[in-house]
Parts: C-alpha cells; structure tokens; sequence
C-alpha cells in the first residue's frame, strides 16, 4: 500500500500546489511568499508520513490530543517537522501541548489563552510563536478575537515576555460563496495594515483553506491551511 499512498499524495500534493501557483500568478504575487500548511487532521499516521515524504513538513492538526500523539510518534522522529495547532485550544491543555513540541500555536483566540501561554512557558529565553485569531464573519459560532478585542490585545502584549506573535489568523463565513470569503479574508488584511507597527509587522496571515484558498492569496494570504484536497481518494 506504501507506493500506492506515496504515489496518490504526491500527487494530491502537486495539485494543491499548482492551484497555489496560478493563484499567486493572478494575484501578482511570488510564490515563494505563500506557504503551505497541511492539515492532517483527517488521516493516520501513514498517511502523514507519505505527505512529509513527498515534501510537505509544515503540518496542523486542530485537536491538541492528536497533535499530542503524533508529534510523540516514534515514526515522526526522523522527520524536520513544524507542527502547529491550528484548532481551538482550552487553556487546561496548554501545558501538555507546549510540550508535545508544538512549533506554533495559530490558534491564540483571547487573551486568557494567550497569559496561559506566557505563564506556561517553561524556559527562561524561549518564546513561543502564535498567531491570534480574529472573528471577521461575524459568526457566532467561530472564536477569535473581535477588532477592539484585538487592539486591547495587542496594546498588553508588553506583559507576555514569552510569545511571540507573528500575525494573524481568521476562517471564512460557514456556508459563505466566494466573494463572502474574500470579504472575510480582505477584512483581516485591512484589520492587519491599522493595527500593525513596526515593532509588531504581523507579517503572517493565516486565512484559507481547500475551497477557499485562491480567494485567500488574492487577498495577501501569506499561510494556506489545505487539508481535504490533499486527502482526495485516500480517506
């Protein structure tokens, strides 16, 4: 099954990718200035080894318990992975995440969570990186940060002497076209540029998925989260 797994990420990977470079090609941008996450949420083991073989290293998972039992999977020990969580994390579970190794946390939804994160931290020198959340739907369902909700967030982070916050993050309307997605993704670019300095750029933007990624480049994605086009016929 190896090769055949192999073969059918490869290429999956390879789509997802072309789509990246003929969005970034309409949005006249490089390339090289959008990465790819991918979601390995929906599969094992094996099928997250076949995708780091086949190049992909950067990696989300969306349940910390998963993130917890792969990146402690002896499988993995060999492999240059960045693991980020890019799900909804209660504070009660920092703790164990910040020790799976977890790379990036892209998830930081408020500012409760993100004094976990700063007290939590275990070495003196280290900063944990992490994106905040915004809500730019408005849907009442999704978490984030509301935009005054971000400013006063921003406007304490002197406080946190152990993250590190490299941008932003934000999901599209549930059940939105694609012109809600690039209202919702435009909204987090435009939020990003008022409150940005230059002592805190929030370079990143994390915005983007599956179905809505190309909408998300055009609008200055910098991070695509892609996870079921990469999983087409393995599941």
């Amino acid at each position: 099954m190896a090769p055949e797994l192999d073969r059918r990420v490869q290429e999956n990977l390879a789509r997802v990718r072309e789509r990246i470079a003929r969005a970034c090609e309409a949005a006249g941008r490089s390339v090289d200035d959008v990465c790819l996450i991918g979601v390995s949420k929906y599969v094992g083991v094996p099928e997250t080894l076949a995708l780091v073989r086949a190049g992909c290293n950067r990696l989300g998972e969306s349940r910390p318990q998963q993130l917890w039992e792969k990146a402690s999977n002896p499988a993995f020990d060999d492999e240059p992975i960045n693991w980020r969580l890019i799900g909804h994390l209660q504070r009660n579970k920092v703790k164990r995440t910040l020790e799976s190794g977890v790379c990036n946390i892209d998830s930081v939804d408020s500012l409760r969570l993100l004094q976990a994160i700063d007290e939590t931290v275990s070495q003196p020198e280290w900063r944990q990186n992490v994106l905040l959340e915004v809500n730019t739907s408005g849907d009442s369902e999704k978490h984030g940060f509301t935009t005054d909700e971000l400013r006063s967030a921003l406007a304490e982070l002197d406080r946190y002497s152990h993250v590190q916050v490299q941008g932003l993050m934000t999901m599209a309307a549930r059940g939105g076209d694609a012109d809600t997605a690039r209202r919702n993704f435009a909204t987090l670019r435009e939020i990003r540029d008022r409150v940005a300095t230059p002592e805190l750029p929030l370079s990143e933007l994390s915005m983007g998925m599956s179905g809505d990624f190309e909408e998300a480049i055009h609008e200055g994605s910098t991070l695509v989260r892609v996870g079921s086009a990469l999983w087409e016929g393995i599941k």
